[in-house]
């Protein structure tokens, strides 16, 4: 096995690309691909996870680990001469729980996935100094968490106003290659890089047998693809909010955006109509269309003070990052803007639990015991934040149901009783609500 490379090393030539790109903002980086050596792609074997399910060449991590130095030898060697051929992304299609409709993944070779994480290593130090502070996902220090403070935060400084609830339809399959490329002409002129990310992008997909090469959207489950969606999305939307949008407005306005979910917060209600009456002319110049349905307008002020005028809040409410966000008063009776679990995450997370409990309803109560418990932790870490104690109650409520249903199904006798499975909840207690995340936190630091 190889040694682990030295972070300190990789990390000091990353900081130098991110000095240079910092100093310099309107330069496009001719030479990036001498960082990229035997070290880099040690480093890249390193980050990329061993787990997955093998591409189309069938090789596994452990078979690749096995020669790890002779195949990242190769692999430089191909990369730096341009022989390097991008392998068609293997794609399957993964039912989703509770109905007949499936959902697509593309899976790349270990070895497409190593290259693209040597070359998001190079990236990633160039695009942070350019991206704004609205973006969120898929960045290095940034989460889902913290664009919701920092929604909850905005909102409550505005008195909630007017909000666009931006959605793209099927973006990662419109992205058009020649926008694409014009934009990493702006920074990115390596020709050894860009040459393997278009290598990439014309990979096509294999499906049953059939090789299929799209003309349009970034690569099916690649390691890059990520920031190259988000470095469309910062010229398509976030540099023209801020430096085009907001200097015309007349009262304040943010954006929040991770991946390509996005909300635009208006003070002021004429701005937000003067800017959604223009909204999908501006994605469709750049191949992108908004949901007809989806995208709307949403009337998010502070509902009155006075009780009897209050609006129920589905009226000024809106989903983003698997909440929905609604006005709701406070113990102290002040009006704040709350989030709870979205009932289609809702419904999606029950509807995949209750599916794992039919299909392993004959393991040991022990083994199940311990999945759903790790299941029910995974879902507080994610929809654990302050304020929505009550949909994590339910869940865990929800759950417990599904795991007696199932537990009764293991056999002909009668439903298994109430008392008998209160006493194995007992021996086998699944994991108390716990709230992992406080949005306002950062509200009452500042």
């Amino acid at each position: 096995m190889a040694e682990t490379p030295s972070l300190d090393t990789i990390s000091t030539r990353q900081e130098k690309i991110a000095s240079l790109a910092r100093i310099e903002p309107k330069l496009a980086l001719t030479t990036l691909a001498h960082h990229i050596d035997l070290a880099w792609l040690r480093e890249a074997w390193w980050r990329t996870r061993k787990d997955g399910a093998v591409g189309v060449d069938g090789v596994t991590a452990a078979q690749y680990e096995a020669d790890l130095e002779a195949n990242l030898s190769s692999l430089l060697e191909r990369f730096k001469s341009g022989r390097y051929r991008a392998p068609a992304v293997r794609r399957v299609h993964l039912p989703k729980p509770g109905t007949a409709k499936t959902r697509p993944i593309g899976i790349p070779t270990l070895e497409d996935k190593i290259l693209q994480r040597a070359v998001l290593m190079v990236l990633e130090p160039i695009y942070e100094q350019d991206f704004l502070p609205c973006s969120y996902g898929f960045r290095p220090g940034r989460s889902a968490h913290q664009a919701l403070q920092a929604l909850w935060q905005g909102s409550m400084e505005l008195g909630g106003g007017w909000i666009i609830d931006l959605d793209i339809q099927s973006f990662f399959d419109e992205v058009r290659w020649s926008h694409l490329r014009d934009f990493l002409d702006q920074r990115v002129r390596d020709g050894v890089i860009r040459r393997a990310i278009g290598k990439w992008l014309n990979a096509g997909v294999m499906e049953d047998g059939t090789l299929h090469r799209p003309e349009q959207g970034t690569p099916q489950g690649g390691v890059v693809s990520p920031m190259l969606s988000n470095v469309y999305l910062h010229e398509v939307l976030d540099q023209w909010f801020e430096h085009d949008v907001k200097p015309r407005l007349r009262g304040r306005a943010f954006e929040i955006r991770f991946a390509d979910d996005a909300a635009l917060v208006f003070e002021r209600e004429d701005d937000a109509r003067r800017v959604m009456a223009v909204l999908a002319k501006r994605f469709e110049r750049y191949g992108l269309r908004l949901h007809p349905d989806k995208t709307r307008l949403v009337d998010f002020r502070s509902p009155p003070r006075r009780k009897g005028q209050e609006a129920p809040h589905e009226e000024r409410s809106f989903d983003l990052l698997g909440f929905t966000h609604f006005w709701a008063r406070s113990r102290k009776g002040r009006w704040i803007v709350k989030r709870k679990t979205a009932a289609s995450r809702f419904s999606r997370a029950l509807r995949e639990i209750g599916q794992w409990c039919k299909r392993n309803r004959h393991l040991p109560v022990r083994v199940q015991w311990q999945v759903l418990g790790r299941k029910l932790q995974g879902h507080y870490a994610y929809y654990g934040i302050t304020g929505n104690a009550a949909a994590l109650l339910r869940f865990r409520h929800e759950v417990q149901g599904l795991w007696r249903k199932w537990l009764s199904r293991r056999s002909r006798a009668a439903r298994l009783p109430w008392e008998v499975f209160h006493r194995l909840l007992a021996r086998y207690p699944l994991p108390a609500v716990r709230v992992v995340h406080s949005v306002y936190r950062g509200a009452a630091k500042a």
